[in-house]
């Protein structure tokens, strides 16, 4: 029999030109905080999910606009949710990211059992990283963006850090960090440096490169014994008790970290 031609292959550029590109089905139900991705993952595969009716078994399905999506048969509504950020203190001895390390555990160990089930259904992404013994500030957003906007060197929003270090600090030591110093990895930018004591030294810093406050100083001989984060933008950590968050307000995520998130910041 003569071979069929092939059908024309519709360019995916050109398949969704002029509409609404849909997004797919698992992430539409962590950004909409029904599920975190993992457990929306799961529950797809389970069968547990229909779109218009129909039972979705695959992750990357995906979900045109105005589509009727139930989970267990109940309607859950997706769509991008308001912008929430924590603030969460972060203590000694935990990792920054999503896997533990040998027997290191992570911050998102510590993090996630406490939050109520109106934050619990979301994915949570770190707005950049503190090492394993630095303790301190670190914020938690479900808006992807914001992480892009609160990491980048463009934005020049300040971190704050108070460092304790061996030998003993003065302002003549500091004054490479003020001026501008050259690291290994390229220039560094003027920081906001205050003498404290002569062991603790308070650097506020417009980047956020790997290992920075730590390096600066090494590099004028003050080598730090320990690095505690105290604010990001105008976000101080206060009194926050060690190891537990407060979900910070739509006010506070414009004025202090200068986002406009998606819609009010109140569950």
């Amino acid at each position: 029999m003569p071979r069929k031609p092939d059908k024309p292959k519709i360019p995916t550029h050109k398949r969704w030109e002029g509409k609404e590109k849909p997004d797919w089905l698992s992430r539409a139900l962590s950004r909409a905080g029904v599920f975190p991705q993992e457990e929306a993952e799961h529950a797809i595969a389970a069968g547990r999910v229909s779109i218009n009716g129909r039972v979705a078994k695959m992750a990357l399905t995906p979900v045109p606009p105005g589509s009727v999506v139930k989970v267990d048969g109940l309607v859950v509504q997706l769509g991008a949710p308001a912008t929430r950020v924590l603030a969460f203190h972060k203590p000694a001895g935990v990792l920054s990211s999503t896997a533990r390390q040998h027997r290191t555990g992570t911050v998102f160990e510590v993090l996630l059992p406490q939050l109520p089930p109106e934050l619990a259904g979301y994915t949570w992404h770190a707005v950049g990283r503190l090492d394993v013994e630095s303790t301190g500030l670190l914020l938690f957003t479900n808006d992807d963006k914001l992480v892009a906007h609160a990491t980048s060197p463009d934005t020049r929003l300040p971190k704050r850090y108070v460092a304790t270090v061996f030998s003993t600090a003065s302002d003549e030591k500091v004054e490479p960090l003020r001026k501008g110093m050259t690291l290994d990895d390229g220039p560094a930018r003027p920081a906001k440096v205050v003498v404290r004591d002569e062991h603790t030294v308070e650097v506020t810093i417009t980047e956020g490169r790997n290992h920075q406050v730590k390096r600066m100083l090494g590099a004028v001989g003050l080598p730090v014994r320990a690095l505690h984060r105290e604010a990001v933008g105008d976000i101080v950590l206060d009194d926050l008790p060690e190891g537990t968050f407060r979900l910070l307000t739509d006010e506070e995520v414009r004025e202090g970290l200068k986002y406009e998130g998606r819609g009010a910041a109140e569950p």
